[in-house]
C-alpha cells in the first residue's frame, strides 16, 4: 500500500515536474489528486501513463490524503500550510513562506536529513530556494572536508525560475527581435532575450534583493551559519538550468585534486572538469538530470586557501521538484510519514 498525496499547483512548471518525478522515482502513491485554484478546475495533467482532473483546492477534504506537496507560490503557502498541517497531512512546501520559521525544517535531504525530525511541530518541511539547493549540495562535503570560511556567489538563473511566464517572454521576445516585432518586457524589469538582468526579486534597503538574502539565510540555517556569503543574483536567456560561479576560501588548504576527489564521493554530485573540450558541464547539458554538476575546479591565487567551482543544476528538477520528492522519500524513509493504511512502504 502507498499513500494518497495531492499536488498543489499542479498545472504549473514546478508541479508537474513533481508529478513525473514522483513516477519516475517509484515513490508509493495509492491515490493521486492534482490540486490548483478553482479557474484550472477540470484541467488534464499527466500523472504515468494516464490523465488526473485537476480539483479545486477551496473544496478539497485534506483529511483524505497522507501528503502535499504545495508549489502554488507564497501567498497560497501562507494561506493554506498550516491549516492543512492541523488536518494530519505533511506539507511539503516549495514556497519562501516557511523557510525562516524556526519551527519548520528546510531540507536539502544530502545536506541535513537529521532535521526532518522537526517535521512534527507543524507538519510542514520546507524546500529552499532552486539556486541555494544546488549550491549547499556542492558545498557541503567540502565543507565537511575543510571549513568554508567566505564564500563568494554569482548565479546566472534561467528564465524558468520565474515560472512559465518567464519562459513564454524569452520565447517571445527572441522571435520578436529576430521578426522586428515588439519585444517590450511584460513579466522582467528589461529585456531578457539577447541580454543579462542582474537583479531577481525585490530590492532590500541594503542594496541587494531578497533573491540573494534568500540564499545567504538559507545556507546558515541548513549549512554553516558562520560561513561569510555574498551573492549577486543574475537572470540569463537560458530556458532551464541554474549556473554558479562561487569562489571559497578554507580554512586549511585544499587543492583542485583533493576536491575533486572529495566531489566524486558526494551524494548528488558529479563531477565533469577536464581542461578539454567540453569538460564541463552547461545548463543544456544538465537540463533534464538529477544531479548538481561541478566543473571547472581550480586554485584561486589571490588568496590563502581559495578554490573557484562553477556549479549547475536543472532548477525545476534539484532545484524544486526533485528535492520535495526527496524530502518525501526520506519522510517515508524515517517512519515519520503515515499511510491512511497505517502501514509504511520504504521507498528503494
Amino acid at each position: 500500500m502507498g499513500y494518497r498525496v495531492a499536488v498543489i499547483g499542479a498545472t504549473g512548471n514546478v508541479g508537474r515536474e513533481m508529478l513525473n518525478i514522483l513516477e519516475e522515482l517509484n515513490f508509493p502513491v495509492d491515490k493521486m489528486h492534482a490540486l490548483a485554484s478553482r479557474k484550472s478546475r477540470g484541467i488534464e495533467v499527466a500523472w504515468g501513463d494516464r490523465t488526473i482532473k485537476c480539483e479545486d483546492i477551496d473544496t478539497f477534504d485534506f483529511k483524505t490524503v497522507d501528503l502535499v506537496l504545495m508549489s502554488a507560490g507564497g501567498d497560497v503557502s501562507r494561506a493554506w500550510s498550516e491549516k492543512i498541517g492541523k488536518q494530519g497531512p505533511i506539507v511539503i512546501d516549495n514556497s519562501s513562506a516557511f523557510r525562516k520559521d524556526p519551527d519548520v525544517p528546510l531540507i536539502v535531504p544530502e545536506v541535513n536529513p537529521d532535521a526532518i525530525k522537526l517535521v512534527t511541530k507543524k507538519n510542514i518541511v520546507a524546500n529552499p530556494n532552486c539556486s541555494t539547493a544546488q549550491l549547499v549540495v556542492a558545498l557541503k562535503p567540502l565543507h565537511d572536508a575543510a571549513k568554508i570560511k567566505r564564500a563568494v556567489v554569482s548565479t546566472y538563473q534561467s528564465v524558468s525560475g520565474a515560472g512559465k511566464e518567464g519562459m513564454d517572454e524569452l520565447w517571445n521576445q527572441t522571435k520578436a527581435i529576430y521578426g522586428l516585432g515588439d519585444a517590450t518586457p511584460k513579466k522582467f524589469p528589461k529585456q531578457i532575450a539577447f541580454n543579462v538582468i542582474p537583479y531577481i526579486g525585490s530590492f532590500l534597503d541594503d542594496g541587494y534583493t531578497d533573491e540573494e538574502a534568500k540564499m545567504w539565510d538559507e545556507t546558515h540555517k541548513m549549512l554553516d551559519p558562520d560561513i561569510k556569503l555574498t551573492v549577486t543574483c543574475v537572470r540569463v536567456p537560458v530556458f532551464v538550468g541554474h549556473s554558479e560561479s562561487i569562489n571559497l576560501e578554507f580554512d586549511r588548504p585544499i587543492s583542485p585534486e583533493e576536491a575533486r576527489a572529495i566531489l566524486r564521493d558526494a551524494p548528488g554530485v558529479q563531477v565533469i572538469d577536464k581542461q578539454e573540450h567540453d569538460g564541463y558541464i552547461t545548463p543544456v547539458d544538465a537540463a533534464g538530470e538529477h544531479a548538481v554538476y561541478v566543473s571547472r575546479i581550480r586554485k584561486d591565487h589571490t588568496v590563502e586557501n581559495g578554490l573557484n567551482i562553477w556549479v549547475v543544476s536543472d532548477n525545476l528538477r534539484k532545484g524544486a521538484a526533485l528535492n520535495a520528492v526527496q524530502i518525501a522519500q526520506l519522510l517515508d524513509e524515517t517512519g515519520m510519514l503515515k499511510s491512511a493504511t497505517g502501514f509504511r512502504t520504504l521507498t528503494v
